[in-house]
């Protein structure tokens, strides 16, 4: 592992009586690509939120750089499932939101966040509004505008699973070759296993309510990876790997949710 940008320990959260968060512990190095997978209502976005500094565990600590985190901050960057760009603003505008919100949106803060624009592919649209973009484009301007902070971690909350299921494949092979300029420490929220494996250094892998770490797969798989990939049996099995740690789980969860 590299050297640790993240550190979770003891981590638990409660909503009254419902313990939605188990005693999580783990160690995530800088500039490792992590994915989180594990049936419906195991806690993942809860999890992230609190790294995010957007809710309050109950009990245990996250350190980023050995600092606790105790609130938002512009050290990590927040890509949620919903693009949430403002009608009113243009690409450019949409995406120094960050910067401006931190007090930075001066001319080097706007000509980098052109670079990210460019980066994400949407160079030439930087003067559109979101109602004329497709879904994908609109997620490559959320990206933008998460890494226009210049964040020591991005999170990302199923951020693909608007999108269909060819324009879902191009956006994960985007996402690597953006993650792959700058290496930033990614965690990733998916419920996709094959899109876990595909982008990910190791795959966190969660049980059912109260949400905890049932197994950490690292993915040795080399880098870096296209779409072909997806084709071979080296790839399969750590589909089915995956799939068969959260099968039960996720029957149980779908059967109960019927209930």
């Amino acid at each position: 592992m590299n050297t640790p940008k993240l550190n979770v320990s003891g981590l638990v959260k409660k909503f009254g009586d419902l313990e939605v968060i188990s005693n999580i512990g783990v160690t995530i190095g800088e500039g490792e690509f992590i994915s989180i997978v594990g049936p419906s209502g195991c806690g993942k976005t809860t999890f992230l939120r609190i790294v995010a500094g957007l809710e309050e565990s109950s009990g245990g600590e996250v350190r980023i750089d050995d600092t606790v985190v105790k609130g938002p901050g512009i050290d990590r960057g927040f890509v949620f499932q919903n693009d949430n760009l403002l009608p009113w603003r243009t690409v450019l505008d949409n995406a120094l939101i960050g910067p401006e919100v931190s007090g930075g949106s001066d001319a080097a803060a706007k000509s980098r966040t052109m670079d990210l624009l460019k980066l994400v592919g949407l160079e030439g649209f930087e003067k559109y509004f979101p109602r004329q973009l497709s879904g994908g484009m609109r997620q490559r301007v959320n990206l933008a505008r998460a890494l226009a902070i210049d964040p020591k971690i991005l999170l990302m909350d199923e951020p693909f699973a608007a999108l269909d299921a060819q324009t879902r494949e191009i956006m994960q092979t985007e996402l690597i070759r953006i993650w792959e300029q700058g290496r930033k420490t990614v965690l990733f929220v998916t419920h996709q296993i094959d899109e876990a494996v595909f982008l990910s250094d190791r795959v966190l892998v969660f049980a059912r309510r109260p949400g905890r770490i049932r197994e950490i797969v690292e993915i040795d798989l080399p880098r870096p990876r296209n779409l072909s990939l997806k084709r071979t049996p080296e790839f399969a099995k750590y589909v089915d790997l995956i799939w068969g740690m959260i099968e039960e789980d996720v029957r149980h969860s779908v059967l109960v949710e019927k209930e």
